[in-house]
């Protein structure tokens, strides 16, 4: 195993562009291979036949690490709290009065941190209520068509409890740089898009990443999840809060932090 000499963390809400990130970073070929394995974590353990949850670090710094040494990975605040207390246990850890932050120093060297977030809050979460009735989270360009079994149900309860929620875990990951003393690589979804190379650069410099000026990257092939739909959604929503009072307690069936569905595999 490479260990890694350069780490970074996306620190990330769902449906805020980590993916299109993943891919941007990963088609450099010298910026690491980033994933998300800290929220199935059992599951990849499971197929990666880990021993422990310390052997399963392993594997995951192992599939993340290019050649060069660089690491990237992601972890959403969602989970954030159950990853690190796995790890808290782990015999390299256990017993030792650490910070979160520190812990997360010695277990990736060098550990740099990327804020991706978006500013429209209310397309983040009608992606996320489609996503979550859907289970369709990305398509690549040549991939088939998905078939829905049932087409996806507008609800402004919904949406609006995952606009508050987003905002919510957003204020937490500041709260924890705040406490930390760190500044992160702040990336704006809106922003990046069109800037999806040059962002890619900015970061790599940033890590102090040496790459050829002739760099040239891969095939760009994750598409829009956005559509009609969505837009619609959007639009109903908007009107929809003009003439409905916010509720005033915060309930959900559905909270970001249990999420109880399967996704197909990503990385």
């Amino acid at each position: 195993m490479i260990e890694p000499r350069i780490s970074y963390l996306i620190c990330a809400t769902p449906r805020c562009g980590g993916y299109l990130l993943f891919e941007a970073l990963e088609n450099t070929g010298l910026a690491g291979k980033p994933g998300e394995y800290f929220w199935e974590d059992e599951r990849w353990a499971k197929e990666w036949g880990s021993t422990d949850y310390t052997d399963f670090l392993n594997k995951v710094k192992e599939r993340s690490t290019t050649p060069n040494g660089v690491f990237g990975t992601k972890l959403m605040w969602g989970y954030f709290e159950k990853f690190t207390n796995k790890v808290f246990q782990t015999p390299r850890f256990k017993d030792r009065n650490l910070s979160s932050h520190a812990v997360l120093t010695e277990l990736f060297p060098n550990l740099e941190y990327i804020w991706i977030m978006r500013r429209d809050k209310v397309r983040q979460a009608v992606s996320l209520w489609k996503g979550l009735q859907t289970l369709i989270w990305w398509q690549r360009t040549g991939d088939p068509t998905p078939k829905l079994e049932k087409e996806p149900e507008y609800n402004l309860e919904a949406i609006d409890y995952f606009v508050q929620e987003i905002v919510f875990h957003e204020a937490a990951w500041q709260a924890y740089f705040t406490q930390h003393g760190l500044t992160p690589f702040t990336v704006i979804y809106e922003d990046f898009v069109p800037t999806y190379e040059e962002t890619a650069l900015r970061i790599m410099n940033w890590l102090e990443i040496t790459y050829p000026e002739n760099l040239v990257f891969g095939a760009r092939r994750l598409q829009k999840q956005a559509d009609s739909i969505s837009e619609e959604w959007v639009e109903k929503y908007h009107a929809d809060k003009q003439d409905r009072e916010r509720p005033k307690e915060r309930y959900s069936p559905f909270p970001i932090t249990s999420w109880n569905f399967k996704t197909p595999d990503i990385f």
